[in-house]
C-alpha cells in the first residue's frame, strides 16, 4: 500500500531507520509504511508517526485476522506504540523523561 502523500525521502528514511525490515516480525517482503495514529484522526507523515511493517502485521494492524490465535489488533497496535516510544522518548532539559505516546 504506497501513499503519494507520505514524500518518498520521508519513506526511504523510515525504512532505513526500522533496518529494511517489518519491526514487528522482522520479515523483509512487502514492506510497507503503517501510521500509528490514522491521518483520519490527525496522524501526522512524520516519522515518528511511522512504522515499517511486512503486508501481514500491516493488515493486523488493521484489524484483518492473518494470525489468528496468535496475536490480536489489540497486541500488534500495543506493540506499534512501544517500538515508536522507545526510539523517540527523550531526556527534556529539566532532566525528566518525556516519553512519546501518540494518544495524549
Amino acid at each position: 500500500m504506497v501513499s503519494a502523500n507520505i514524500p518518498v525521502s520521508t519513506r526511504k528514511a523510515v525504512y532505513r531507520r526500522d533496518g529494511w525490515q517489518c519491526a514487528l516480525c522482522g520479515c523483509h517482503d512487502t514492506l510497507q509504511i503503517h501510521h500509528a495514529v490514522p491521518r483520519g484522526e490527525g496522524g501526522s507523515d512524520f516519522p515518528e508517526n511511522l512504522i515499517t511493517l511486512c503486508s501481514k502485521c500491516h493488515a493486523q494492524a488493521h484489524g484483518i485476522d492473518v494470525y489468528p490465535g496468535v496475536i490480536t489488533q489489540e497486541e500488534v497496535e500495543t506493540a506499534i506504540v512501544e517500538y515508536l516510544s522507545d526510539l523517540y522518548t527523550t531526556v527534556g532539559p529539566d532532566g525528566k523523561t518525556e516519553t512519546w505516546y501518540p494518544f495524549k
